[in-house]
């Protein structure tokens, strides 16, 4: 038979009270019992080790060597209760996650269902503003992690992309350039745009991808900055201007005719959203619960 945790446990047992009697006593156990366990780890290691008389036990030199690895043995399964406890309270706990301001208000719900159908013990909190707040308030330790839409550098920060996403051109139903075909990135740059405010990640990779494709984003006809995707929309149903919004945040008044996305030729504007926290921050079960989540899956599949 195999060494087994009981039978160590018994032996330290006996160790440390001095008797079978004690030890059994300690143990809820009777004291053949404690002896046929002893007797059944000597077998195994084909040595004695208890010298025995009718006045007191002695560890051989043989228990000697084992009494530390039995100790050891049941402070790691100790340790490992204490952790699978702590591990079960906080899946019991509460997620407190940002999210920059596409994400939280058009993405994350969609995320958050499904997740909270695999665990739903889990309460979540979520502070929802663009990306430059965000990453102040993680500097700052309000926040603990979040997701953001814009690839950036910091030398205290952890980042790693968790799914992919898109900008589409975003025009009123209406539009001129809804008529034209094999559109064409110097066609759209003549109309008036109206742009998320300077700091988010929509914005950012936004001007990024100007400049990939030789564009000075200075070059946009800007009538309007608004701090949220939803004002944005609103805007662009009224005719006040176009945009590049997230595919995933205007598929719903796409499909009630409201807006048009409209592609442009051989420019494509795909971008990741990423996970960030502080590399000095260790995780709660909870975040680490649902980072692995969204590794775990293939997020398109909600947008």
């Amino acid at each position: 038979m195999p060494l087994n945790f009981h039978q160590l446990h018994i032996f330290h047992t006996v160790a440390e009270r001095g008797s079978f009697s004690a030890a059994a006593q300690a143990l809820y156990m009777t004291q053949p019992a404690v002896t046929m366990q002893v007797q059944s780890l000597e077998e195994y290691f084909g040595s004695k080790l208890f010298m025995r008389s009718s006045k007191k036990i002695e560890l051989t030199e043989a228990g000697k060597v084992l009494l530390p690895y039995a100790k050891r043995s049941i402070e790691l399964i100790r340790e490992t209760d204490q952790a699978m406890t702590s591990f079960t309270q906080q899946q019991k706990g509460r997620l407190t996650l940002g999210a920059s301001l596409t994400i939280g208000e058009s993405i994350l719900p969609r995320w958050l269902g499904p997740f909270g159908k695999e665990y739903p013990n889990i309460g979540i909190s979520m502070k929802v503003m663009n990306t430059s707040h965000l990453i102040e308030e993680l500097e700052t330790h309000q926040l603990q992690f979040a997701i953001i839409e814009a690839l950036i550098e910091h030398p205290d920060l952890h980042i790693e992309a968790v799914m992919e996403d898109e900008l589409m051109l975003v025009t009123p139903a209406d539009h001129p350039l809804t008529e034209k075909t094999n559109l064409q990135l110097e066609d759209v740059l003549e109309y008036p745009f109206i742009l998320r405010e300077q700091g988010s990640g929509t914005r950012q990779v936004m001007e990024e991808k100007l400049m990939e494709n030789g564009y000075n984003p200075q070059q946009l006809k800007i009538v309007m900055e608004l701090g949220s995707t939803g004002a944005i929309k609103s805007a662009v149903e009224a005719g006040l201007g176009i945009s590049f919004l997230s595919l995933s945040s205007v598929k719903h008044e796409a499909a009630l005719g409201l807006i048009r996305t409209l592609p442009i030729e051989n420019v494509t504007f795909k971008r990741q959203f990423y996970s960030v926290y502080l590399k000095s921050t260790l995780l709660p079960i909870a975040a680490v619960t649902f980072l692995n989540f969204l590794r775990e899956r293939d997020l398109r599949q909600w947008l």
